[in-house]
């Protein structure tokens, strides 16, 4: 700390003479002669540069010199400063130091040590003997949802209802009303509606059975599949399916032989069929609507009058007025009954 005050008074004094001997180069002798501005200029540069010179050295020697003096002192006095005011005055245990491994004499009330619960870890699976896993189960739950929205067009009830409905909607002139929502929500419930005994059945004989683990998943398969194919054998028209069997190039004994992949087709195109059917018995009174209005207004010369602005007030009045909702919805569901 000494030499570091010598260095900063050193400095002191140089900064001190460079200032005097700017001062003095910058007063002019007499009036006549111009004041000698290079040699400040140059005094004052000089001036700098000694001064830079010195804060390098003091920034570079302060802390090597803090460095070796903290060298040369009792490392212990870091950690303990009274170390420092009464040194010899402290006294060290030592450590004893741990005894090897197996050189002492189990104890029989001694806790269990941690190696020996982790070695005794162990786990097991309880998976109810021949029960289905569960993640198999949550598999086979994954793949239902995800070919639920074409097992319920192409295996239920849901496309004659839903082409029904849609075809009333276009019969009183109606473009968004119903909603898509509520026509697909109220098709999806009735066709749950028809088909509840054959999903009771398929729960019954097939799902059950299988979590359970009494049959396996092929079994499964093939019980589960027979309520859903012999509904649709009721409701398939015997043209349609034969067209298909003929189609396939198969040849089958019996309705029960026929594959599902000659079957589907049939029972979708007879869906169609009965949907547009019904359809077309609700189309009529409407259509006739339409007409008696297109021909009251070509009489009264009306011509620009769209016919859709006067016959949708009396479609609607007529659909409400025999309550078209309930004469609807059960011949929809009745359709399906053999």
């Amino acid at each position: 700390m000494d030499d570091t005050a010598d260095l900063w008074a050193r400095i002191a004094l140089d900064l001190d003479e460079a200032r005097r001997v700017g001062d003095a180069a910058n007063v002019t002798v007499t009036s006549d002669t111009t004041p000698a501005r290079p040699a400040a200029g140059d005094a004052r540069r000089l001036a700098r540069c000694l001064a830079f010179v010195a804060l390098v050295v003091v920034f570079v020697l302060a802390p090597w010199k803090a460095g070796t003096a903290s060298a040369q002192t009792d490392p212990l006095s870091a950690f303990d400063p009274l170390l420092l005011d009464n040194p010899g005055t402290e006294t060290f245990t030592p450590v004893e130091p741990l005894a090897p491994l197996g050189s002492a004499e189990p104890s029989t009330d001694a806790q269990p040590s941690t190696m020996d619960v982790v070695n005794d870890l162990s786990v097991s699976l309880d998976t109810g003997g021949d029960a289905i896993s569960q993640p198999l189960t949550i598999v086979l739950v994954l793949t239902v949802v995800g070919l639920a929205p074409t097992l319920l067009v192409l295996l239920t009830s849901f496309t004659r209802i839903i082409v029904v409905l849609g075809i009333t909607r276009n019969a009183l002139s109606l473009q968004g009303i119903p909603p898509n929502q509520v026509l697909i929500g109220l098709a999806l419930f009735l066709s749950i509606f028809v088909m509840a005994p054959v999903l009771t059945e398929v729960n019954d004989t097939a799902l059950q059975p299988m979590l359970a683990g009494e049959i396996s998943q092929s079994e499964a398969f093939d019980v589960g599949l027979a309520p859903f194919k012999t509904f649709m054998l009721q409701q398939v028209r015997d043209a349609d399916l034969e067209a298909f069997i003929e189609m396939s190039g198969d040849a089958p004994d019996t309705p029960e032989q026929v594959s599902m992949t000659t079957l589907i087709p049939a029972f979708v195109m007879s869906e169609l069929r009965a949907g547009f059917i019904i359809g077309f018995l609700v189309f009529v009174p409407f259509l006739i609507i339409d007409i008696v209005i297109s021909a009251t207004l070509m009489s009264m010369g009306m011509v620009m009058l769209p016919p859709v602005v006067i016959s949708l007030p009396f479609k609607l009045l007529l659909f409400v007025i025999v309550d078209g909702w309930a004469l609807l919805l059960p011949t929809i569901v009745t359709s399906f009954s053999t």
